[in-house]
């Protein structure tokens, strides 16, 4: 294998960590990452290991399996094989009382396993501060996520509605399209971190399967498998002529994730209200995008575009019944859920180089979800879409 992401690139987010750490955290003296999608952006390899981020000394990344892998993979200065936490400990020559972990991560027994060897006393959060600096791409990022994008942009708006047939269940049609994507690109997974959340491919579905409820916290919804998986598409909704068909996908390429939906109207049009709202829920993503500039604050562009919607528009606005997300738009990257988030609570302004998908959609009872998502970057003239402009409910008759 030969290494993705250069050494001036590793050396730049790593400047960019300690000194939010010196800013947020003056009394930091060592950060301990066991996270592989956090062990990934700072390292270009994720192994199963641990990366040690001391304040005053060079990081080292301590790797069980593979080392041989890492090395091939990675340029980063530092990368040693250790068997257990004991090598790493020796290797490092001591442990400060206070570690900084991510704890949204960390299972209890690994951290008593990496506490016998690394005597700390107290941890504390590096959750927030590893969000903030990841939040921000670099120029080499973004032509990653564009590329995510345009291959994204090709298998919803193109490839997809060749596939839809009348008869075919969400199941074939989820089964169909996954191989389509890795041809068109997509790096195979689509990674989130909400704690023990599962994906394949996204929200597949016909009808008003869309809106049926699920543990995801997303306006869309789904049937799926069953109740031991309930992610993919259902085996017995099939595809009739009139359906609204719904597929909300992650994508990604060589580690970055664009996020879209798009809806289509099978074998007849839908009726004029459903349009109607559809049009508002793009309406609604435009005027958010119009806002992505350096300097906005995301809760002020939140409670501004809710605060103009009608009290009958918020009905099923963001889900369908009591299911509804309080969001509007989220930050992507090598997550599909990245900081920030387009909703009350996020008062830290947006800086040039982030990226959010923005989704506003709409339950409509026996009919699904109508409305679009798709992923833009934020800069001083305003968002900027990577992942297509065709506003949804593409009619395939």
């Amino acid at each position: 294998m030969h290494p993705i992401v250069p050494l001036s690139e590793l050396q730049n987010r790593m400047t960019r960590f300690r000194a939010r750490m010196d800013a947020a955290c003056p009394e930091w003296e060592m950060a301990a990452l066991f996270g592989r999608v956090n062990q990934y952006y700072f390292t270009g390899t994720m192994q199963d290991g641990v990366l040690l981020i001391p304040r005053e000394a060079e990081a080292v990344y301590w790797v069980r399996r593979s080392c041989e892998r890492a090395r091939d993979e990675s340029l980063f200065p530092r990368i040693e094989a250790m068997n257990s936490f004991r090598d790493a400990a020796q290797g490092m020559g001591g442990c400060p009382g206070r570690i900084y972990l991510e704890t949204e991560l960390v299972p209890l027994a690994l951290l008593q396993r990496f506490q016998k060897h690394f005597p700390f006393t107290e941890y504390q959060s590096v959750d927030l501060q590893l969000a903030v600096v990841r939040a921000v791409k670099s120029p080499f990022e973004l032509e990653i996520m564009q590329r995510s994008g345009a291959v994204h942009r090709r298998i919803l708006e193109e490839r997809l509605p060749g596939m839809l047939r009348e008869g075919m269940s969400e199941a074939q049609l989820a089964a169909e399209l996954y191989p389509v994507m890795v041809e068109e690109g997509h790096h195979g997974v689509a990674r989130f971190g909400m704690f023990q959340t599962e994906i394949v491919i996204g929200h597949v579905c016909f009808g008003p399967s869309s809106i049926y409820p699920t543990s995801f916290d997303g306006p869309g919804g789904n049937f799926g498998l069953g109740p031991a998986a309930p992610v993919l598409g259902n085996r017995e909704h099939s595809l009739k002529k009139g359906d609204l068909v719904f597929v909300d996908i992650g994508c990604g390429v060589e580690g970055y994730h664009t996020d879209k939906t798009m809806t289509y109207m099978f074998g007849a049009p839908l009726p004029d209200e459903v349009v109607a709202v559809h049009r508002q829920c793009v309406d609604i993503q435009n005027r958010v995008a119009a806002r992505l500039r350096p300097g906005e604050i995301p809760s002020e562009i939140y409670q501004s575009i809710m605060g103009d919607l009608s009290s009958e528009f918020l009905e099923n606005f963001m889900g369908f019944g009591t299911r509804q997300s309080r969001f509007l738009g989220h930050g992507i990257g090598l997550l599909i859920d990245e900081f920030p988030v387009i909703a009350k609570g996020f008062d830290e302004p947006l800086e040039e180089g982030m990226v959010f998908a923005l989704e506003p959609k709409k339950g409509i009872e026996k009919v699904g979800m109508v409305g679009i998502e798709n992923t833009f970057l934020v800069t001083p003239a305003g968002g900027v879409c990577i992942t297509g402009d065709h506003p949804g409910l593409m009619p395939v008759y």
